[in-house]
């Protein structure tokens, strides 16, 4: 394994995609939190608390401002988990080249931690909810990621461990083991406890496109380190030359 090839391939691709992450919420996702601050701002106002609208203004300016640079560290963060992941689970994927196998694995990630885990606990605009409960709320999502990331990895080592022996019956029983453990859950961890009081289409907008992005973003990450691996090789070792002496 050539490491710091491995290292630059894995990094360079979350940036590139971290940072195609923050432009495209720029333009989708930034003006459904714009409108559902709008209307925070107007429920506060209308309870005849003052509202800085400046503050407000400037604030929403420097967090857009910022939204490129956290989508490039978050990009580059994820990517370091997915690439150890890919490491791991290469000869295991299907597909005919890295391109491919790195697209099939994004997709289970991006179904792993963020659809499932998003399918209990859907994402809302950051003016929606209730403050004191942020923490409660957090704890929920983190421990359904946790659940299904780590049963994730349970099924595919015991996917592994069944082995061409098992072949037909592990393709049955290892999702059905995943299957049934996340339904578990979803059953077992309680709703989210916020009422929900903005636009029922503003909400569900956020959500589908809030999904879209990221989807968008495992894709392109995908796509760039199977691309990248198949011109760097960090799999390949050179041999050793032979003496002619």
């Amino acid at each position: 394994m050539k490491t710091i090839a491995f290292i630059l391939i894995t990094l360079v691709s979350g940036a590139i995609a971290g940072t195609i992450l923050g432009l495209i919420n720029q333009l989708l996702v930034e003006p459904y939190i714009d409108q559902a601050i709008a209307i925070e701002v107007q429920n506060t106002i209308a309870s005849g608390e003052p509202v800085d609208q400046d503050e407000v203004v400037q604030y929403r300016l420097w967090q857009k401002g910022g939204e490129i640079v956290a989508g490039t560290i978050l990009g580059t963060s994820i990517s370091a988990l997915f690439g150890i992941v890919y490491i791991y689970s290469r000869d295991s994927l299907p597909g005919s080249n890295n391109k491919k196998k790195g697209l099939i694995l994004a997709g289970i990630m991006f179904l792993v931690i963020f659809l499932i885990p998003a399918l209990k606990y859907p994402a809302n605009p950051p003016a929606v909810g209730d403050p004191e409960t942020i923490e409660y709320r957090e704890s929920l999502y983190i421990g359904m990621l946790v659940i299904s990331g780590f049963t994730a990895l349970g099924v595919a080592l015991l996917y592994r461990r069944l082995g061409q022996t098992r072949k037909e019956s592990r393709k049955i029983i290892v999702p059905t083991i995943y299957v049934v453990i996340i339904a578990l859950a979803f059953v077992v961890l309680p709703a989210n406890p916020d009422e929900i009081r903005i636009s029922s289409d503003l909400l569900m907008n956020f959500r589908i496109v809030t999904t879209i992005t990221m989807g968008i973003f495992w894709g392109v990450l995908g796509i760039l380190l199977g691309s990248f691996w198949d011109a760097v090789k960090p799999h390949e070792t050179r041999a050793p030359k032979l003496s002619t002496v």
